[in-house]
């Protein structure tokens, strides 16, 4: 199943990303179904996916399958290219794709699967992790951070919302580290964060700043590393 599963998203890559020229998306998007390089695209998936699949002939109806769900796929995005934003967009088309995917490596390879396998208490554990160290731990920091307010690190220059997704990637980053047993990652990481930070810190009134950017820095890194040693500790226990 998994080697049939990475030649297919291999072939994915290949065509979608690899070989396909931003002029024939500009193409696409202007002509539609009636653009030559739709078909050229669909010919290039097809020729990737021969090529991975090593022209085996007992794929013919998994490739006859993705082939036909990708135009219908692809088409329907270029129509809906008005309408729905392009990350919204992108994220359905690919989706869509992988789903496709996933359905065609069933055919060959049956999923042994069973609901109750979500309800395994080492998978509960980790979606609770995962949400402590992203949202739950960012509704504690802006708690705790709300008594002190610095006109240098608003919002008003910089991106929507750009600081809440820097920690979450950012804890998300510590908490990988711990759990895969690489804490040097985490001195590699605190390192980037304090280069990028070094231009906030030469604006006026310095100290202020520095006190309030290193706070916030200790206590995502503090919560994620939190998170990160309780995971380890309690996935111990469920395995013993």
């Amino acid at each position: 199943m998994l080697a049939l599963s990475i030649k297919l998203i291999l072939a994915h890559f290949i065509g979608d990303f690899l070989l396909q020229p931003e002029k024939w998306v500009i193409h696409k998007e202007t002509y539609k179904h009636k653009s030559k390089f739709l078909y050229w695209h669909i010919v290039v998936h097809l020729g990737a996916l021969i090529l991975v699949l090593q022209a085996d002939f007992k794929y013919w109806l998994g490739i006859l399958i993705l082939i036909i769900s990708h135009y219908i796929i692809d088409l329907i995005k270029l129509h809906l290219k008005s309408v729905l934003k392009n990350r919204l967009l992108f994220g359905l088309d690919q989706l869509a794709h992988f789903i496709i995917i996933a359905l065609v490596v069933s055919i060959y390879q049956p999923y042994q699967f069973s609901i109750n396998s979500l309800y395994n208490p080492a998978f509960l554990l980790l979606i609770t992790s995962l949400l402590g160290v992203t949202v739950v731990s960012s509704i504690i920091m802006r708690t705790i951070i709300s008594k002190w307010y610095l006109k240098e690190d608003s919002n008003e220059e910089s991106l929507e919302n750009a600081g809440a997704y820097i920690g979450m990637l950012e804890r998300l980053f510590v908490f990988a580290f711990i759990i895969t047993q690489h804490w040097e990652g985490i001195g590699f990481l605190l390192a980037a964060k304090s280069v990028f930070r070094f231009g906030d810190l030469s604006k006026a009134k310095d100290r202020k700043l520095t006190e309030y950017i290193l706070i916030g820095s200790l206590l995502s890194f503090g919560l994620a590393i939190l998170f990160g040693i309780g995971y380890g500790f309690v996935l111990g226990l469920i395995n013993n």
